[in-house]
């Protein structure tokens, strides 16, 4: 049997995670979906190498990260704008890059946005758990290098495929990046509580800023701003869904995300749009944050061009 080689982590970073498409078919079992918080730079990073759409790669949270090839390959990191760097070698984001067998591969601290996304060709050969996925779930212990739920640490391995062809020299057109600094609007979908939300309190949430809170992770977004007047503080328990915008008794919106409770009794004005959600992904806390409404054939023409794009399908 020959040796497992791949990419051995000297700094792991504050909080890096494998990430796929998410765990699917897994809420009857009070699973989430988990999954890549920002898809566009996660998707991107994968297409860079000539990966399928689902396969693994490794969400960087604030950056910090080093590791020693044992292989050669190709990689690209995408997403937050942070220096990167081989044997010392400053490095295009968005971009293919060649690696080889002893090259070191240092990732600094972001400038702008939060999370990096590392993707190597082939994909990282993580075994895969329940709903097929191998997502760190960190509070349900689920998934990760060891299966465990655990962050990257020091000296773990990622293993690589080798023996893979050579592929294309691939960029990312500068004009298509995302620029992390702009204030961010956020598309939202309402629901069917919104009858919950008078007028004047709807009026107040799409004209009014909000500020994230430093009391957001993957879980989940808390904002602070206008508070928001509910007709009844609670409902009976129900299943809850990515980017859902719930509404506690103090009034302050909290937006679910990838790693969500399964269920929730709050009532829900609406949910943000998957393609809101990938930028909402790169804002750290103290962002500036607005909402406007959406019609649903909107969001659903831009959810098919992305999954057109990424994988190819015809819908």
């Amino acid at each position: 049997m020959s040796k497992q080689v791949g990419f051995v982590f000297s700094k792991p970073g504050f909080l890096s995670l494998l990430q796929d498409a998410g765990r699917r078919g897994v809420m009857h079992m009070g699973l989430t979906s988990g999954g890549a918080m920002d898809r566009h730079a996660w998707a991107w990073a994968n297409r860079l190498v000539g990966n399928r759409y689902a396969s693994a790669a490794l969400e960087i949270t604030f950056g910090r990260v080093e590791f020693t090839c044992e292989l050669n390959t190709w990689i690209a990191v995408t997403g937050a704008h942070a220096p990167c760097f081989i044997n010392g070698r400053p490095q295009s984001l968005w971009t293919a890059l060649p690696v080889r067998a002893g090259d070191t591969v240092t990732l600094g601290a972001p400038s702008t946005g939060i999370r990096s996304y590392l993707a190597v060709a082939g994909g990282f050969q993580i075994e895969t758990g329940p709903g097929g996925s191998c997502a760190n779930f960190v509070r349900e212990g689920l998934g990760g290098v060891r299966g465990d739920g655990h962050p990257l640490k020091e000296g773990d391995r990622l293993p690589c495929p080798t023996g893979l062809p050579p592929i294309k020299n691939r960029k990312v057109p500068e004009s298509w990046q995302p620029d992390y600094k702009e204030e961010l609007t956020l598309a939202v979908l309402t629901g069917a509580q919104i009858d919950r939300f008078p007028a004047r309190v709807l009026h107040t949430f799409f004209t009014n800023p909000y500020t994230l809170s430093p009391q957001a992770d993957r879980m989940g977004a808390r904002l602070k701003g206008p508070g928001l007047e509910v007709h009844g503080t609670s409902l009976i328990s129900e299943g809850t869904s990515l980017g859902a915008i719930q509404v506690p008794p103090d009034g302050q919106p909290i937006i679910l995300l990838n790693d969500r409770q399964t269920i929730g009794g709050y009532p829900k004005l609406g949910a943000v749009t998957p393609r809101s959600l990938d930028a909402l992904a790169q804002r750290p806390p103290g962002s500036r944050l607005r909402f406007r409404a959406t019609p649903l054939h909107e969001a659903q023409l831009e959810e098919r061009r992305f999954l057109q794009f990424f994988c190819g399908l015809s819908l």
